[in-house]
């Protein structure tokens, strides 16, 4: 019934048997944990079909794939499914706050799963490497065109545009340009063009109507080409010392699980 209402494309039954088949794959018993593993990683291979198509898929993906037990299989055993995660949240402006729990996932999962889009997160918000995300952001393009879910195309005129490819860049410039404002209090526009892959021109006026619309404490000085505003520092310094924080716990329990064992095998030596 989910691939006939998919190929059909009748989201809202799609959606309606996805949710079905949830209930049975977390309710029923299966004969291993493994078999329900792969039963929810099955689920949501399918689920893309229709998050990418249904009307209120961004909240669905962010959804489904943010639950523990699914969220667990994705590390376990489908970290390239972070892509359809991160882009979803970057794309949805009301789940803002899933951002700071999608950037720890994709830092813990960066040896297993990466791509420039989750390198560009990565970047930006772990690393606070502005250039790096500027580059990371360039290789997105590619990425998201040639993707089957992320590169859908339609008409408009005479051209072909990519609108997920398109919302994408406009929110992952405002993140630079947050990050950026929350770390400097003078910012040279035309280095912030070069970082937002914008003409000058165009750079100024983006900023220039961003200001407007987030009602921002900042004034552009057109003589000296910054942007002028008054930062608060704290919230960033928080952000690195809880960075730090998080390293420190995952490098003592790195130290511990390699010292216990050790000193286990040299008691139970000792007791021989």
């Amino acid at each position: 019934m989910l691939a006939s209402e998919i190929l059909n494309r009748n989201w809202d039954a799609a959606l309606e048997e996805l949710n079905r088949l949830k209930e049975i794959i977390d309710s029923k018993n299966f004969s291993s944990p493994l078999n329900q593993l792969q039963s929810r990683i099955w689920l949501m291979h399918w689920s893309l079909f229709i998050f990418f198509n249904h009307e209120n898929g961004r909240n669905g993906i962010i959804d489904l794939f943010f639950q523990d037990r699914y969220l667990n299989a994705i590390q376990t055993n489908a970290h390239h499914l972070l892509r359809y995660l991160a882009v979803a949240v970057v794309v949805n402006k009301r789940r803002r706050n899933m951002l700071k729990e999608l950037t720890k996932v994709i830092q813990q999962e960066q040896h297993s799963y990466k791509d420039p889009i989750t390198e560009f997160l990565e970047c930006l918000y772990v690393n606070y490497d502005f250039d790096g995300a500027q580059q990371k952001l360039m290789e997105c393009d590619q990425v998201i065109s040639n993707d089957p879910f992320l590169g859908k195309r339609i008409a408009v005129g005479n051209s072909i545009t990519v609108p997920l490819r398109d919302e994408f860049f406009e929110n992952a410039r405002l993140f630079i340009f947050e990050t950026v404002c929350r770390i400097h209090r003078c910012i040279d526009i035309s280095v912030l063009a070069e970082k937002l892959n914008m003409r000058y021109s165009e750079a100024e006026l983006w900023i220039m109507n961003l200001v407007k619309s987030l009602k921002l404490d900042a004034k552009i000085d057109s003589v000296s080409g910054t942007l002028i505003m008054r930062v608060n520092r704290v919230d960033v310094h928080e952000e690195i010392i809880e960075s730090l924080k998080n390293l420190s716990t995952r490098t003592h329990m790195l130290a511990q699980s390699i010292v216990e064992p050790a000193q286990a095998a040299q008691q139970a030596a000792q007791g021989d």
